[in-house]
């Protein structure tokens, strides 16, 4: 079963082009998603314990979480010890499913794949991106962002350049979604073609 990575910096779509994949038959796991499920229900009170104050009404709170960590940004370290081993483990389980079910190819979508050394548990890498300004345009839209969240993030975040340079197959999601669909359809067709020629061997 190949793994295919998905990754690219806040704003450049990546979230779409998963849902595309996964509109086109490859099973996607969602590493934001599985976040999101996580902080309703199991991490909650964990995260709670690290950051207090940040569990209401038995879920995180992550206007909260993001309040303090503004004001710490060295409890990201905290966080990513309570969260990322939730989140590996919800991985694992996905992939033994699809195992299970026969599936040929996976999409693991996963934010922070090379600052995670995730990279290294995948067999392809692909990356979304688009332009400095289409990025920026599209962050700052979003309800309760500012320039300094946004500041703080990419500076968490592995260069758009670098990750461009490391990516096996490359989405510029500045274009159309039409665009973005043929693009995706196109990684899936190329794998497939080099799943049958034997190039991945546990594939």
């Amino acid at each position: 079963m190949l793994k295919i990575g998905l990754t690219g910096s806040i704003g450049m779509g990546k979230s779409t082009a998963g849902k595309l994949f996964a509109e086109a038959g490859i099973p996607l796991n969602d590493s934001d998603a599985v976040v999101h499920d996580l902080y309703a229900g199991e991490a909650a009170p964990l995260v709670d314990a690290a950051f207090p104050g940040t569990m209401k009404d038995g879920a995180v709170d992550r206007h909260e979480l993001g309040r303090q960590l503004a004001l710490d940004p060295g409890g990201f370290k905290r966080l990513e010890a309570i969260v990322h081993p939730l989140v590996r483990k919800r991985e694992m389980e996905f992939l033994k499913r699809q195992r299970r079910a026969g599936a040929g190819m996976v999409v693991l979508d996963i934010p922070l794949l090379f600052e995670t050394n995730a990279w290294e548990r995948v067999d392809v890498v692909v990356v979304v991106s688009a332009g400095p300004q289409i990025q920026r345009e599209r962050v700052l839209a979003r309800e309760g962002m500012t320039e300094e969240k946004f500041e703080m993030i990419l500076s968490r975040q592995t260069p758009d350049g670098e990750k461009r340079r490391r990516a096996d197959y490359l989405i510029d999601s500045s274009r159309s979604i039409a665009e973005t669909k043929e693009r995706v359809l196109e990684i899936i067709a190329d794998l497939k073609t080099r799943i049958a020629k034997g190039e991945f061997r546990n594939a």
